[in-house]
């Protein structure tokens, strides 16, 4: 049996890849998280559209979490804990957008679209996940 330590190292094109992939997340969420710390009034309109309050401290909340996470996702060595975190904030965001029940391919999956370029992004650049996870022998 093979040991995290023992895994086979990473291609070129499978790190290139996943750096790619994890880097269009954390520019989104980079993006996201700034203008929600701002915050920019189509923020706040879309909350109250949402049905969450409305406010520049709830708006920059989120922005501050979003962040963090994102953060902490960047860095290699706490990266598998920052996915975790952000597949939490992005199942709050799909809960939000089921409750208000928005449509399913362009707003309630947007969150399960990011979690797997998220997670696809680590598992190709980081061969202690495939280790933990693997796919195939």
């Amino acid at each position: 049996m093979q040991t995290i330590l023992e895994t086979a190292p990473v291609s070129n094109t499978a790190l290139w890849a996943g750096r790619i992939m994890s880097g269009l997340i954390i520019i989104f969420m980079l993006f996201d998280s700034g203008i929600k710390l701002v915050p920019l009034d189509v923020v706040l309109q879309t909350s109250s559209e949402l049905g969450l309050p409305a406010s520049v401290g709830f708006a920059r909340g989120l922005g501050i979490l979003g962040l963090v996470c994102t953060i902490l996702y960047a860095l290699p060595q706490t990266s598998v804990l920052g996915a975790i975190l952000l597949t939490g904030y992005m199942g709050g965001a799909i809960a939000t957008q089921v409750r208000v029940g928005n449509p399913l391919f362009s707003h309630l999956l947007f969150g399960v679209y990011l979690g797997l370029i998220l997670w696809g992004g680590l598992y190709l650049r980081d061969p202690r996940l495939r280790a933990i996870l693997p796919f195939s022998r």
